[in-house]
């Protein structure tokens, strides 16, 4: 068997071994939390009789394990199953926001991955002078600030005192291309402020680290500029680590808007995981931590192939 493909069908068992130990951890971590989805629609002030029932209604009365691999095998066959509350198909109810999730993350990593490489490149052209200084003190101040406090400052500067954008990201279908993308400004530009600067930074320390290898010294003696030796010769054998990087980011930005999208009350995945942990829906609560782990795992795999392909020296392992 080829190395690369024996590499790959190795990455694709981990991956399924990791999706089912985070799905049970998921639903342990649910269970283990006071009160249920009974005790969520009826409220505290439910009888015995009351809660009773409606366990038994939805099949909260059983063993949780008989529950957690009944609703496996049901994700196996494709089938997500219903919410405990509202009883609606929760793979059409996903299908929607997931594509609103997707839709913010991708204009996020449009802006902010190329954006990162420029700075990251800009940086190292500049090494130890003020663009550098600068770039490096702006991205890492934005990354130590919590997005939901970025959020609201610029809800409060940006849309309600010059009122540039709309203060809360609601998108449906009955908007324009351009109303969308008006709408989801602010969310886009907090979620490229916290991925900047690791994204920027990885770019310059691995463009760095090939700065002082022999090849890119040969290429200086014969007179190339500075920035010619940087993006045909150092960027293209620093691409594996900045891939690394890049797909890790990726992978947050479409798990990790959890808080982004509560901020801006955007009709999303994770607005609709926070609003069924609250109620206790585990069947919810599986099904969308289930995907954002699918989509993680699948995105570190992509740039751990990705890493291998570029590095000629683990393409062909001796």
């Amino acid at each position: 068997m080829h190395p690369i493909i024996k590499l790959v069908s190795q990455r694709l068992a981990l991956g399924f071994l990791l999706l089912f130990g985070a799905s049970a951890l998921i639903f342990g971590l649910t269970e283990a939390l006071p009160g249920d989805a009974a005790q969520a629609v009826l409220g505290q002030a439910a009888t015995p009789e009351a809660l009773a029932n409606l366990r038994e209604e939805m099949g909260l009365n059983r063993p949780a394990l008989t529950r957690y691999f009944e609703w496996l095998g049901g994700i196996v066959q494709g089938d997500l199953g219903q919410s405990l509350t509202n009883k609606l198909d929760i793979a059409e109810s996903i299908g929607s926001r997931l594509g609103n999730t997707l839709f913010l993350a991708f204009w996020a990593a449009v802006v902010s991955v190329p954006l990162a490489i420029f700075l990251g490149l800009l940086a190292v052209r500049y090494r130890n002078r003020w663009p550098d200084k600068l770039i490096s003190a702006v991205t890492l101040t934005t990354i130590s600030i919590p997005e939901f406090l970025i959020g609201y400052v610029l809800v409060y500067f940006v849309a309600v005192k010059l009122g540039l954008f709309s203060p809360l990201a609601m998108i449906n279908d009955s908007m324009s291309f351009w109303q969308k993308l008006n709408s989801i400004a602010l969310p886009v530009i907090v979620l490229t402020l916290v991925v900047l600067a690791h994204m920027m930074r990885m770019t310059r320390a691995a463009i760095l680290n090939v700065m002082q290898s022999a090849y890119v010294e040969t290429a200086e003696l014969k007179g190339l500029s500075n920035f010619q030796v940087i993006y045909r010769h150092a960027f293209p054998n620093a691409v594996a680590p900045i891939v690394n990087v890049v797909m890790l980011n990726l992978a947050y930005l479409v798990v990790g808007v959890v808080v982004v999208e509560v901020v801006f009350v955007y009709p999303g995945m994770g607005q609709y995981l926070v609003d069924h942990v609250t109620k206790r829906d585990v069947p919810v609560v599986l099904a969308c931590g289930v995907i954002f782990a699918a989509i993680y795992i699948g995105l570190n795999m992509i740039a751990d192939i990705v890493a291998i392909l570029a590095n000629p020296r683990l393409r062909h392992p001796k």
